[in-house]
C-alpha cells in the first residue's frame, strides 16, 4: 500500500493499482480515457516522490523534466505527492515595472512577481483584465538573465486586452496574471543538436527567451533563428540579435518579409520557406515555433515530412486571441 497525496487528500494505493485507480476508487475527479496511455488525457504531475519509467513512457522531454506523467501507467513504489495540470497557473499578483516599445505596435512589458514559481525560457502567462477576460502572452524573459517578466504585446484593433495594455497600464500599477505554463522550451539534454526558430511578428517573444537560454547552457550546435514580418516595420529587436550573432557564431539570424523592397540585411518569403530553401535536410534537428497559427500550423507538417521528429517539434497551442 503507497500513500498518494492529491487536492490536500491522501489516497491510498494498493499494490498493483495504478495512480488512475487509486483517485477513481478514492472518487476524485480525473479526467482518463484510453487508459493504455496514448491518449495522454490522464496527465498529472509530480510535485514529489519517484515515478516509475512506465509513468513517463512517450511523453515529451519538456514534460518529463517537469514531472508530468500518465496516471493510468503509473503504479507507484513509494508516496506521491501530485497536482492536476494547471495547478500551476493559479492566479497572481504583479507589477508593472517597464514599458518600452519595440516598433509601431508592440511593446515589451516588464514584470515583477514576488510569488513566481520557477518558470522555463519560452513559456507562457495569462494576463486577466477581469476574471472572465484574460489573454495568453508568452515569455520573452530568461530565468538567470532577466530579473523580471517580459512579455512581448502587440496591440490589436478593438483588442480588449492588448489595447488595456497598451493605453492604460502604468508603471507602478499592479495586474493579476497566471504562473508560468507550456511545453515549448530549451532543454540542455542535446547541446549539439541544430536548433531552429522560427517565429511570425510578436512570436519572436519566447524565441529571443529560448535563443538566450540556450546560450546560457552552453548550448554547442547551430542555432538559426528565422523572424519573419510582412513588412520590415513589423521586425524588431534586430540590434539585440545582430549583436548574439556576432558574440556567437552558433547563432544564425535572419530577418524575413513577405513584401516590400529587400535591402542587403533582409530574406524576401515567408519565413518558413526561407528556412527550407537555406536547409533542405534538418533530420535529427530539434525546431521551436511560434507566431500565426496558419505558420505553425504548416511548419510542423512540413518539417516532420523534411525529417524533425514530432518529438522535437516544439509550440505551445494556445491561440492568440485578437479580441
Amino acid at each position: 500500500m503507497t500513500d498518494i497525496t492529491f487536492n490536500g487528500r491522501v489516497f491510498p494505493c494498493a499494490d498493483g493499482d495504478t495512480v488512475l485507480e487509486a483517485l477513481t476508487k478514492g472518487g476524485a475527479p480525473v479526467a482518463s480515457s484510453c487508459r493504455s496511455g496514448v491518449c495522454q488525457t490522464c496527465l498529472l504531475r509530480a510535485v514529489a516522490g519517484p515515478l516509475p519509467e512506465a509513468a513517463q513512457k512517450g511523453l515529451k522531454d519538456t514534460l518529463r523534466s517537469r514531472g508530468y506523467f500518465l496516471a493510468c501507467q503509473c503504479q507507484p513504489t513509494a508516496p506521491l505527492h501530485i497536482e492536476g495540470p494547471g495547478a500551476d497557473a493559479a492566479p497572481l499578483s504583479a507589477t508593472v515595472c517597464a514599458i518600452t516599445p519595440l516598433n509601431r505596435d508592440i511593446v515589451a512589458v516588464e514584470l515583477r512577481c514576488t510569488d513566481l514559481p520557477l518558470y522555463r525560457a519560452g513559456q507562457f502567462i495569462n494576463v486577466f483584465r477581469d476574471p472572465q477576460t484574460s489573454r495568453s502572452y508568452s515569455l520573452a524573459s530568461t530565468p538567470g538573465l532577466d530579473p523580471h517578466l517580459t512579455l512581448h504585446v502587440r496591440k490589436f484593433d478593438q483588442g480588449r486586452v492588448s489595447s488595456w495594455i497598451h493605453e492604460d497600464w502604468r508603471l507602478g500599477d499592479t495586474v493579476t496574471i497566471s504562473g508560468p505554463v507550456g511545453e515549448c522550451f530549451y532543454l540542455p539534454s542535446n547541446p549539439d543538436q541544430p536548433l531552429l526558430l522560427l517565429a511570425t511578428g510578436s512570436g519572436l517573444a519566447p524565441l529571443y527567451g529560448i535563443l538566450r537560454d540556450a546560450l546560457r547552457h552552453g548550448h554547442r550546435g547551430p542555432i538559426y533563428l528565422y523572424h519573419g514580418s510582412r513588412h520590415e516595420d513589423g521586425l524588431y529587436l534586430g540590434n539585440e540579435l545582430r549583436g548574439l550573432a556576432r558574440a556567437h557564431k552558433a547563432v544564425h539570424y535572419h530577418r524575413c518579409v513577405s513584401q516590400g523592397d529587400v535591402r542587403a540585411d533582409l530574406r524576401l518569403g515567408r519565413v518558413l520557406d526561407v528556412a527550407l530553401a537555406d536547409h533542405a535536410e534538418v533530420k535529427g534537428w530539434r525546431a521551436f515555433l511560434c507566431g500565426h497559427p496558419d505558420m505553425v500550423k504548416q511548419a510542423r507538417k512540413r518539417l516532420y515530412l523534411a525529417g524533425v521528429a514530432l518529438k522535437d517539434i516544439y509550440a505551445d497551442a494556445f491561440v492568440r486571441a485578437p479580441a
